[in-house]
Order: C-alpha cells, then sequence, then structure tokens
C-alpha cells in the first residue's frame, strides 16, 4: 500500500512524495506583484511533492482581497517567474492556483470602483480584506451584478490566457483551476448563487455548464496533464449552498473525466472546519467512484484538517495525494518533519493575512 513518502506521476510531473502544499492567501502581494519575499517562503517548502500557490486572480476584475498576487500583467508574471524559478531550483514543482473571486469582493477593490461580478445579483453574507492607509481589516463584500451571457466568453478566454501566461512566461508546472468555496465557478454550480434563467442556470448541466467551458478551454491551451480543478461539493464558505450536491457533482466529475487531468482536488466538508457535516452528508467514495467509471484516471487528492496519520489512513482508501494548508504554513520542512514524527511549529493566526516576514517565512525548519 501507498505512503506519504512513495512517489506518484500526477500528469505531466513525478512527484517524489504524496504531500501537497495546498493554496494559502497570504496577503502579501503589494498592487497584486509577487514579491521576493514570496519566492523564499515557496522555495522554503520545496519539500513537498507539489505546491499549489495562494489563489491568483486572472484579471482585475478577478480581483477580491488586498493585496493578492495577479496573472495577469506584466509585472506579476515577471514576479512569478522569479518564484518559479526559486521553487525549480530548490528542487520543487509549483502550479498556480487560477482565481475569479466572482460576488466575492467589494468596489474599492474593482476598477472605477464597479459593483463586483456573479451569476445573479444576490449578495453573499461574507466579508472581504481590504488595507487603507497601510491598515488590513475585514470588510462586507459588497453587492454584487448579474453578469450578462454575452460576457461569459470573455471569462472563459481569460481563464485561457491565463493558463497559457502561467506556463510560457512565468514558468510554472500546470495550473489548478479554483472552482471551490464559493468563488465565481462554484456560484455558478450552486444553485443558492445562481438564479440564472439563460444557458448557464437552473439544471444541472447549465449551471456546471461556464465550469466545464473554463476547463475544456484550459486543457485545449496546455493540455490536461497540466491541469488541475480544485472542488469543494459542502462547504458553506463565502455563504454558498447547494441544497443537492451528490448528482451535481457526480455530474461535474464525469464531465471532467475525457479531459485527463492531472488530478482533481476535493475539499471534504466545510473548508478549515469539520470534514463531516450533519446537514450537508455527502459521498466522496461515490464521487471518486463516478469520476473512475466514466474514465477520469487522474490523480485523486483529499485535503481538509489532516495530520500525519489520518493522511496515510486515506491513502489506504480514497486519496492518492493528501494536501496540507496550515501545517505547511507553520512547517516549511513539513515533509520532513511529518517523516521522522518530529514536533510541528504552531501557526501564528495573527500573521495569516499581510504583514511580513513574521509569521510568513520565518518559522524554523529542523536542525539536520
Amino acid at each position: 500500500m501507498p505512503s506519504l513518502f512513495d512517489p506518484i506521476q500526477v500528469g505531466a510531473l513525478r512527484l517524489p512524495n504524496r504531500i501537497v502544499m495546498a493554496p494559502l492567501t497570504r496577503n502579501r502581494a503589494p498592487g497584486a506583484i509577487p514579491t521576493a519575499m514570496m519566492a523564499e517562503y515557496y522555495a522554503q517548502r520545496a519539500s513537498a511533492g507539489l505546491l499549489i500557490t495562494e489563489a491568483t486572480a486572472i484579471s482585475a476584475q478577478a480581483q477580491g482581497y488586498a493585496d493578492v498576487p495577479g496573472l495577469y500583467g506584466t509585472e506579476q508574471l515577471d514576479g512569478w517567474k522569479k518564484i518559479t524559478a526559486a521553487v525549480h531550483a530548490a528542487g520543487g514543482r509549483i502550479v498556480v492556483q487560477l482565481w475569479h473571486v466572482g460576488r466575492i469582493s467589494h468596489v474599492d477593490l474593482q476598477e472605477n470602483g464597479q459593483k463586483p461580478v456573479a451569476p445573479s445579483a444576490i449578495g453573499a453574507k461574507a466579508k472581504t480584506y481590504l488595507v487603507k492607509d497601510g491598515v488590513g481589516s475585514f470588510a462586507s463584500t459588497s453587492e454584487p451584478r448579474a453578469l450578462q451571457t454575452h460576457e461569459l466568453p470573455g471569462i472563459v478566454h481569460t481563464y485561457r490566457h491565463a493558463a497559457r501566461n502561467a506556463m510560457s512566461s512565468a514558468g510554472f508546472d500546470g495550473v489548478e483551476v479554483h472552482a471551490a468555496n464559493g468563488y465565481l465557478l462554484d456560484q455558478f454550480l450552486k444553485s443558492g448563487a445562481n438564479h440564472r434563467r439563460d444557458d448557464y442556470g437552473g439544471s444541472i448541466e447549465n449551471r456546471a455548464r461556464l465550469l466545464l467551458e473554463v476547463v475544456r478551454a484550459i486543457t485545449e491551451e496546455i493540455g490536461g496533464e497540466h491541469t488541475g480543478i480544485r472542488l469543494s461539493p459542502v462547504t458553506p464558505a463565502n455563504d454558498i449552498h447547494e441544497p443537492d450536491p451528490q448528482p451535481l457533482f457526480e455530474y461535474v466529475v464525469r464531465e471532467l473525466a475525457p479531459l485527463k487531468l492531472a488530478y482533481v482536488h476535493i475539499i471534504e466538508g466545510a473548508t478549515g472546519g469539520a470534514r463531516e457535516l450533519s446537514d450537508r452528508p455527502f459521498d466522496y467514495g461515490a464521487l471518486k467512484d463516478a469520476y473512475r467509471a466514466a474514465g477520469g484516471k487522474g490523480a485523486w487528492m483529499v485535503n481538509n484538517g489532516y495530520d500525519g496519520e489520518s493522511a496515510e489512513r486515506a491513502l489506504q482508501g480514497e486519496a492518492d495525494l493528501v494536501a496540507f494548508g496550515r501545517l505547511f504554513l507553520a512547517n516549511p520542512d513539513l515533509v520532513h518533519r511529518l517523516r521522522d514524527k518530529a514536533p510541528l511549529n504552531t501557526p501564528d493566526k495573527a500573521t495569516f493575512y499581510g504583514g511580513g516576514a513574521k509569521g510568513y517565512t520565518d518559522y524554523p525548519a529542523l536542525s539536520r
């Protein structure tokens, strides 16, 4: 049976272990431009089998939080290129998570103070992060406007363009499509946020249409072997809800199966919370079975609150890969610590969002 420390082929990448660094928003990219400090941060964690970057906006419209990086301007691409070079020099592999936040934004973060966009003009009871006069704070998201049908091909094109830039200009090893946690693609999927009456609303097939168009465009551009996707069937994050998620997500993974994705990344339960939700039961084994039965061969990645022991158990069941979030935040040498069953650093919650090196690049590694 596989262990966390066994190698695995994931799409075009040969990973030396099955430990993945999950995407972690850290709000340390002023002006949406990646920094040298970020290069140090990711390179410190390059012993992971795979690094997934913090969520990265595909356009100015896609921005939803202050000081998160983008992937649509020359300075941004140049900044990411230095980060990927640092990770590769340290022997790592890194993919970028492509992000459009949809309604989880604020007019202060949108060009010319425009409303954020969404499937429908339904506000989210959620917070975003703003920086004013150098001070960061959380604020309620702004009321969105509904995207018009003729705008949606442009959204798809923007994802395609970002994927091409990620590979050809920024030096990434692949991309992950962020279709989870109540952001734009998840908003289209779930009926709590999508009340549309056109070809992108109503039925399961219609609500899944934008997501599938995006992933097909990206795989046409860079190949399925360089593409992963993140899904969160039942999380309540960012005020998202779907009353009947099982048939919706089984349909989604069946449609994804022919695209020959590198991996499917599943958040089990509530993001950052319980993996089992009594009011939102979900059969993750059936989800994987639906994917495999439709011919899907991508690695199956699980995520949410795993430690070393529970991760090893997951590999004996459904999982091929296990993603770790907060443990990687505080333990740059997490692979080494898990292998040796060594003590773990405790993350400093006060430094999660915004700031400098403190709580970012200053967590100590074990002496070797």
